[in-house]
């Protein structure tokens, strides 16, 4: 009798508690207990899910989801050699009677394989048959089952190590799954609290350019009223002296009339023109040009300088350069040898047919090593023509309307006005103007852009800007 409780353990494990049965094609649901396809999906459509598609357990009350049945093979295969065994599943053990005779069953049939009484044992079923008594038999299937179960537990060891394993790699997902939620749920905590720091800074800062704006525009009017007026007197007065027969002005009679028919960048007041100190740059044509140079300790390695220095170009290989600390190692750029930290000064750079280029003024402070961001607030106020558009570095970039090519690009400097202007010599016009407060020393600012396989090989080429020509930029 010691043997019984192993043996129940058994078959309730290989029977439905649905339909009392021996499990047929037995899945196993989340909780873990098992059941007949058939019986659970019957049961799942007779049930309304209590959360969502989640229906709970018929043992145990635990939820589980009908699309996630998972087959139970191995315990499949546990069943199949119960069967073989012909025991009967989860049904109480009647009583030692004979159900037909009610006599105590006391003989075994070897052919029918069940228990008899000695009434049985007389009818004409039974009679022919080979008959044991039931002690005798129960011993020798005992010996059967003996044998049965060493597989049986060897199944059934496999099976628990392979659902505790699946219940670790269950566990492991779920970390691993929490932890990336939670990855996920941070990172974009920080790219929302960003880009609301970013977003208040831009309103910011288009605020204060909004007001400074609108400061510069007001003062613009102001001053362009009162030149307006200047020019009415001055008009007036060279009106009555071209009514003279002979000038007699002498110098300041030249001046005066050379403002008029040569404008510069920015008209000044003309009524407290000194002919022998001109004013701040009302007209460049009084303003000597700068003899711009290169300095090759600053080129990057890709750059070709020529031996005047007065062109540089793009070249196909990294020359073997010292890593000295003012050479740039990233942007393709040079400076040129000359630094400002006061005054005006002009100069034109040749840039002909090129496809892309970079011209203008930069601190000398600005980092040489690794890659900028090019913008005056970095340190650089210059002027750009790549894809085919003309742009200069204001944030964000201003694009420039050019009806006219320019195959040379005037660079007028006025530092104590704050001043970068950049000039179309080609068809003597101006094409933009930065405005702002500098401080420390400037240098001029050269990147003739990269070869494109031949397609930008010409060099920028710094001229000679003949004195009598400066004065005409603005027709």
């Amino acid at each position: 009798m010691a043997s019984g409780a192993p043996l129940r353990k058994v078959l309730e494990e290989a029977t439905c508690s649905i339909c009392l049965e021996y499990l047929t094609e037995p899945v196993t649901i989340d909780c873990g207990h098992n059941f007949c396809r058939v019986c659970i999906t019957q049961y799942s459509e007779q049930r309304e899910p209590e959360s969502d598609t989640k229906f709970p357990c018929p043992q145990c009350r635990v939820l589980f989801q009908k699309q996630k049945l998972q087959p139970n093979m191995q315990l499949a295969d546990i069943v199949e050699n119960i069967k073989k065994l012909r025991l009967q599943p989860r049904k109480e053990q009647k009583k030692n009677l004979c159900e037909r005779h009610q006599e105590k069953l006391q003989l075994f049939c070897e052919e029918d394989r069940e228990a008899i009484c000695l009434v049985c044992r007389e009818s004409r079923a039974h009679r022919a048959h080979v008959l044991l008594p039931i002690q005798e038999a129960a011993l020798d299937y005992k010996v059967k089952l003996q044998g049965a179960l060493g597989p049986l537990r060897k199944q059934l060891e496999e099976c628990l190590a392979l659902v505790s394993k699946e219940e670790k790699k269950t566990t492991e997902w779920q970390d691993d799954v929490e932890n990336r939620r939670q990855s996920i749920t941070c990172e974009f905590k920080k790219l929302h609290q960003f880009l609301s720091e970013e977003e208040q800074l831009l309103l910011r800062r288009l605020a204060e350019e909004e007001r400074e704006t609108l400061q510069r525009l007001q003062d613009n009017i102001t001053k362009l009223s009162e030149q307006s007026a200047a020019l009415i007197n001055l008009i007036t007065e060279l009106e009555e002296k071209c009514q003279q027969p002979i000038p007699g002005e002498g110098k300041r009679g030249l001046l005066l009339w050379s403002l008029v028919v040569t404008p510069g960048l920015r008209l000044g007041d003309t009524s407290h023109v000194n002919p022998d100190h001109p004013p701040s740059p009302c007209d460049i044509k009084l303003l000597p040009s700068l003899d711009v140079t290169l300095d090759p300790d600053t080129a990057h390695p890709n750059l070709v300088l020529y031996e005047d220095r007065k062109c540089v170009r793009h070249g196909d290989t990294r020359q073997d350069l010292p890593d000295n600390p003012e050479r740039f190692d990233c942007c393709h750029c040079v400076l040129g040898t000359e630094g400002f930290t006061g005054g005006r000064c002009y100069w034109e750079v040749e840039v002909g047919d090129m496809t892309d280029w970079m011209l203008g003024v930069c601190r000398e402070s600005v980092s040489r090593k690794g890659w900028v961001i090019l913008t005056t607030e970095n340190g650089y106020w210059a002027m750009w023509l790549w894809d085919g558009e003309y742009k200069v570095l204001t944030s964000p970039r201003t694009s420039l309307p050019v009806s006219v090519r320019p195959s040379r690009v005037g660079i007028f400097l006025d530092y104590e006005a704050g001043e970068v202007s950049f000039y179309n010599v080609t068809d003597r016009s101006h094409l933009f103007t930065f405005t702002g407060t500098f401080s420390g020393t400037l240098r001029p600012y050269f990147c003739p852009g990269l070869n494109s396989g031949g397609k930008n090989a010409a060099p920028l080429i710094i001229c000679p800007v003949p004195a009598q020509a400066v004065g005409n930029l603005c027709p």
